[in-house]
């Protein structure tokens, strides 16, 4: 972990990227306060497409049901 003013980021930029490609991590600081991370990117993280299953996922209609045992240990019936 290195930690770097902002001034000294900008002016060391390419051999800051250059760590971060080694798998290091490099944080950003201004007034002392920590305020930003290099990482290396990961292309295996991308943000979720919502709707992404949509007709290849079904849903039974007793989903919510409750089995005897679990309405049991609810109190919702008595044995």
């Amino acid at each position: 972990m290195i930690v770097n003013t902002v001034t000294e980021a900008k002016a060391q930029l390419s051999s800051l990227l250059d760590r971060v490609c080694r798998g290091e991590e490099v944080i950003i600081s201004r007034a002392g306060k920590p305020v930003a991370i290099l990482e290396p990117y990961d292309e295996t993280r991308r943000p979720r497409k919502p709707g992404a299953l949509r007709g290849k996922i079904q849903i039974d209609d007793d989903f919510d049901a409750l089995t005897p045992e679990i309405e049991e240990m609810f109190g919702l019936k008595t044995p």
